[in-house]
């Protein structure tokens, strides 16, 4: 039997790190969709997640990107998060905007290149000294178009030489994790394709250095769950970037294109430990909201997530594992899929009374009159967004 005690206690502490460039205008190569009230600076970025935090009650952490998110005082940014119940967590690097990077940033032939592109990746540690950020998530676009364009091997050469100069400069309590990507926008060969690639380069670097898993960064038909086991067993799964994806890199809501597979993630993650604090598992969305409206379409990512989890946390282990033993494929399939067609609704609408939450996050959010007050007060000067 579950402990439904223990489930209440796991869905009260769970933490969900949301994404800053969410908040603002976001899209595709195609168009970005404005939309009124969105973020001018990074400081109403920081506004916008309190709102998720406050109708949520999980999602007190808020992922920078740089140089999307640059101020001029980063300690002022973590004491205005502070100031609103919030904290600022993995700065994420870019190398992958400017046209030195077209053919590649720290896997570039060129050293001046190369130079430049690890000067950026260190100030970002710089960053993390000023904001209290536990993590540096690393995503690298560098790869290349065509058959003989550069020397495969000596692009992973040059990005181990990077990542180790990184990897000296982070402090005691720092990490980095580095992410993976299937293809886009190299399309012959990809520097870091999948997980392999980053737990080959992670385990030479040390303990600081983990892999994060991207949901929407594989390739049809791929075993995610088997990823998320296997590096849990190793110690080296350092987080998610949860997003859904109907074809590629979609980066749509959590749990949109396929929630029974958000679910057997959640599974593992349960079942492997990564739900529990020592392990530091980072659960963050990265999503871009290009038609929906932005805080809305957060607050429903993260009750997507936390509807998958609270289905995990309700697989009855004991009856799994004497299923599994006894080699009765059916019963083991069956005390899984239990689990998941439960209604975690009620389960969560009481959770979230007990934190002395409205039991319905949206409802709350609706009522709290937010975004009416910013559609009418964010008048005039550039609004943030994607790559901006």
């Amino acid at each position: 039997m579950t402990d439904l005690s223990a489930v209440r206690a796991a869905l009260k502490s769970q933490r969900i790190e949301t994404p800053s460039w969410a908040y603002g205008n976001s899209g595709t190569r195609f168009k970005v969709f404005r939309q009124e009230g969105v973020p001018r600076d990074p400081y109403e970025k920081l506004d916008d997640a309190a709102q998720v935090h406050a109708a949520t009650g999980v999602a007190p952490v808020v992922a920078l990107h740089i140089p999307w998110d640059r101020v001029d005082d980063y300690a002022a940014l973590r004491a205005y998060a502070e100031d609103r119940g919030l904290t600022l967590g993995a700065i994420n690097s870019n190398v992958f905007q400017d046209d030195d990077y077209k053919l590649g940033s720290v896997t570039n032939p060129d050293p001046a290149v190369r130079r430049k592109a690890l000067g950026h990746l260190l100030d970002c540690v710089d960053i993390m000294d000023a904001t209290g950020s536990r993590d540096l998530k690393l995503w690298f676009s560098d790869g290349t178009n065509y058959p003989g364009q550069d020397d495969i091997a000596a692009r992973q050469d040059r990005l181990a030489e990077a990542l180790e100069a990184v990897y000296r400069r982070l402090g005691d309590d720092q990490r980095m994790l580095l992410e993976y990507k299937l293809f886009e926008p190299a399309f012959y060969t990809t520097d870091v394709p999948d997980w392999g690639t980053s737990y080959a380069h992670c385990l030479k670097l040390g303990p600081k250095a983990q892999v994060v898993v991207d949901t929407g960064h594989h390739a049809p038909g791929t075993n995610i769950e088997f990823i998320v086991a296997f590096l849990l067993r190793e110690a080296k799964l350092g987080g998610f970037d949860f997003n859904s994806r109907f074809y590629a890199d979609d980066d749509l809501m959590v749990g949109a294109a396929d929630p029974f597979q958000l679910f057997r993630i959640m599974h593992e993650v349960v079942r492997g430990g990564g739900l529990r604090p020592e392990t530091g598992v980072a659960f963050m969305l990265d999503q871009c909201h290009n038609i929906e409206a932005k805080i809305p379409a957060i607050i429903r990512s993260v009750m997507n997530v936390q509807e998958a989890t609270a289905k995990a946390l309700l697989v009855d282990a004991d009856a799994l594992a004497a299923a599994q033993s006894a080699g009765d494929v059916l019963e083991a399939n069956a005390v899984l899929m239990d689990a998941y067609n439960t209604d975690v609704r009620p389960l969560l609408a009481s959770v979230r009374e007990e934190l002395g939450l409205h039991p319905d996050p949206m409802a709350a959010y609706r009522a709290s009159g937010w975004q009416q007050q910013i559609t009418t007060g964010r008048v005039g000067g550039e609004q943030a967004g994607w790559g901006a």
